[in-house]
């Protein structure tokens, strides 16, 4: 029985040293460079005290002890509301009434999604998921022969999500689209072709597709006609080219902002635009 004792009580003894040894791991780190110019030596102590008494859990105290110089100011603000924290575990005296008022908490409606069923968009994800998974099952059947039946659920989800990307894809696009003349030849064409466009769709209210072309024209004049059609680079990435970049932005930003935030362009904002690209009209139409 003395045996039997002893075993049991080993470990309800490490139990309750732990949290002291975590606490004194982290006060001996503390009082090795709390001092005003801790000695390198001191801060490589303070590193092994550290990952000693509390492994890989401090992982921000241990980087600013590691850095080249080490932070010592925001390693010991660290270590003082990590010793404090230890001192005052957080807890409750009452955990019914503490469980209570989470209920209560998770009661409200702006909470009624974790209670409620999946959408549709979400059962249709995890059935995409569950196709996905089931994959290499599907290459064997009973006896080796491939299951007609899920092969033919596989493909039809497939399709359909096919279709999902495809619609996706066009409605996305047609934003950038937008203002794009249909009967425009494909290819390069002339900044001035572009300058053009943008004055005709400025007038019939479309500044979204005229800016567009404003930037198209600014961007071939800079770069040549087959820039717009053909380079890789971003807008911005083009107008990097400008003698003076900075002065491109007042039809810039509202550029990506139309195009890639979806934002509309006010009639203020389009007149700084086109007066931004007024300079480069001019080389564009006397080369045409």
């Amino acid at each position: 029985m003395v045996a039997f004792a002893g075993l049991f009580a080993v470990p309800a003894s490490a139990d309750s040293t732990a949290p002291d040894n975590y606490r004194r791991a982290v006060q001996d780190a503390y009082d090795l460079v709390k001092g005003p110019s801790p000695s390198d030596a001191a801060r490589v102590q303070a590193i092994a005290a550290l990952e000693s008494g509390t492994g890989s859990s401090q992982p921000e105290i241990l980087k600013d002890l590691g850095r080249q110089p080490p932070d010592y100011e925001d390693a010991r603000s660290r270590m003082v509301a990590l010793l404090s924290a230890l001192d005052q575990p957080a807890g409750t005296a009452d955990p019914q009434l503490a469980q209570q008022r989470l209920r209560d908490v998770l009661a409200m409606h702006r909470y009624d999604a974790l209670h409620g069923s999946p959408s549709l968009l979400d059962r249709f994800g995890q059935w995409v998921r569950d196709l996905i998974r089931r994959l290499p099952s599907l290459r064997r059947g009973a006896g080796g022969a491939p299951p007609i039946f899920d092969w033919f659920f596989y493909l039809a989800g497939a399709a359909v999500l096919s279709g999902v990307v495809f619609v996706v894809f066009r409605s996305a696009r047609g934003r950038f689209g937008r203002g794009v003349s249909a009967e425009r030849p494909d290819g390069p064409r002339a900044p001035a072709d572009y300058f053009a466009e943008a004055d005709r769709l400025a007038a019939e209210g479309d500044r979204v597709g005229a800016i567009r072309a404003l930037c198209a024209g600014v961007a071939a004049t800079l770069s040549g006609e087959q820039t717009w059609v053909g380079s890789p680079l971003t807008v911005r990435e083009i107008f990097q080219g400008a003698p003076d970049p900075a002065r491109l932005h007042p039809l810039l930003l509202p550029f990506e902002a139309a195009v890639y935030g979806g934002r509309e362009v006010d009639s203020a904002t389009y007149e700084r635009a086109a007066q931004v690209a007024a300079p480069y009209r001019v080389p564009a139409e006397v080369a045409a």
